[in-house]
């Protein structure tokens, strides 16, 4: 059977430093008629598991630890006792969420998930957070990079790049390296492709994200304290 992508998109608010923020968010499914793999069950998990039907749940994996991604991890796993995947630098973002339990299985770069005779294979993309990740599949010409890339660029929290040079660095280096026509499939928002992104790499470094904005834009000034000088284009290099 040919393996699918499946979106389901949840609505909720999140709070980041005090202040009350809508969003939606997706969730993928990946698998085909039989076994599915869930990424990133945010919220909403009779919503999710709707959609999975009776299919079995092989493993539910969490690109970051954030409380928008992880919401609804619990309870899609444990109908069919599937394992749940957390980057170990997101474990302390986990608990903040699920005090009393851990993950199932510590991802590592270049780790590998298999479901319908496909793979995802895990890209350490950090910046949004210490321990974000994406997940590429070669043959579904598809990469999920949760809150790292999105259609309109960088993802951020509450206006913000907590780690800008580590997240582009994630980017340049990681993902921009994939094949121009890969889906490029976020936690937020529309897809998009990496060769759409690709061209507006130069202007990100140069600082383009992080200029002030005018007074009467709404998001206002960015206050993120990161510093383009920091970014390295090879994560090989001291």
């Amino acid at each position: 059977m040919t393996a699918r992508i499946e979106r389901v998109v949840t609505e909720g608010v999140v709070d980041i430093d005090g202040a009350e923020h809508k969003v939606e968010n997706n969730t993928w499914i990946v698998g085909d008629d039989d076994e599915v793999i869930v990424i990133d069950p945010a919220r909403e998990a009779d919503k999710i598991m709707e959609k999975v039907g009776e299919r079995e749940v092989l493993a539910v994996i969490c690109t970051h630890g954030l409380p928008d991604h992880i919401g609804a991890a619990i309870e899609v796993a444990s109908r069919d006792e599937a394992v749940i995947a957390l980057h170990p630098k997101d474990k302390p973002l986990w608990r903040e969420t699920w005090s009393e339990t851990w993950p199932d299985i510590e991802m590592e770069d270049d780790g590998v998930f298999g479901v319908a005779d496909i793979q995802l294979d895990v890209m350490e993309t950090p910046g949004i957070s210490p321990g974000g990740v994406s997940l590429y599949s070669e043959a579904l010409g598809a990469v999920f990079t949760g809150k790292t890339l999105q259609a309109d660029g960088p993802g951020k929290i509450g206006g913000e790049y907590p780690a800008l040079p580590d997240q582009l660095t994630a980017i340049g280096g990681r993902l921009f390296t994939l094949p121009g026509d890969t889906r490029v499939l976020p936690a937020h928002g529309d897809e998009v492709t990496i060769g759409d992104l690709e061209p507006h790499f130069d202007d990100w470094v140069s600082g383009s994200l992080t200029r002030t904005t005018s007074a009467d834009e709404e998001e206002g000034p960015l206050a993120d304290g990161t510093r383009i000088a920091g970014i390295k284009l090879d994560p090989d290099d001291d």
